[in-house]
């Protein structure tokens, strides 16, 4: 698996050579700084550290500042790990978005919008009851019964209720790359992606 850590810049939308409306998000990937190389060796697994977007050294610790430092980079806001890359990366190597080739399919990972306190029609989709007749008025966005009485005499874990909404670790896969702007570092795919304009995301193609 290798890739890129990037940031959602908005949605957009394309024309094929049929004519047909693509709806598709824009991303800007990369550059990415390889800031530690991982071997079987000495961490018992082979995988690159990559970091993504400058930051005040006054927002990193001081052991994740060392580290930078190792690297003669400035402070970066995200760090990320990638399991393999078709080539071997140096430390200290700039990746960018040329990583990536048009045409391919690319799995996209983000946190999704976090939406509040929701109810069970809004979080799961319930339906709710059908008819308000019969004497029933306040009962129809309620989730209904939780669980049995005498027998099991409480409520099983994972039942679908009301809670907080979104901000979930989200993956798209399989969206294809539409187009690439090398000068800018932007990567256009096909569909949508998790999260709100300005969110991080993972760019990563499996090989």
């Amino acid at each position: 698996m290798s890739g890129l850590i990037g940031k959602k810049i908005g949605m957009t939308s394309l024309f094929d050579a049929n004519g047909n409306n693509i709806p598709c998000t824009v991303i800007q990937a990369g550059p990415c700084i390889v800031t530690q190389v991982k071997t079987k060796d000495t961490d018992g697994y082979d995988a690159i550290q990559l970091a993504y977007e400058d930051v005040s050294e006054k927002n990193v610790s001081k052991p994740l500042m060392g580290h930078f430092n190792k690297v003669k980079t400035t402070p970066k806001r995200q760090v990320a790990e990638f399991t393999r890359f078709e080539e071997p990366k140096k430390f200290g190597e700039e990746l960018d978005v040329t990583v990536f080739i048009e045409g391919e399919f690319v799995d996209v990972v983000g946190k999704s919008k976090g939406k509040g306190f929701g109810g069970v029609m809004r979080r799961h989709g319930f339906s709710g009851v059908g008819d308000a007749t019969h004497g029933q008025k306040d009962r129809l966005r309620a989730p209904g019964s939780v669980g049995a009485s005498s027998d099991p005499s409480r409520v099983f874990k994972g039942m679908r209720m009301a809670g907080r909404t979104g901000q979930d670790r989200v993956k798209m896969i399989n969206l294809q790359v539409l187009k690439i702007d090398k000068e800018n570092n932007l990567l256009v795919v096909k569909g949508a992606v998790p999260g709100a304009k300005g969110s991080y995301v993972i760019v990563e193609r499996w090989s």
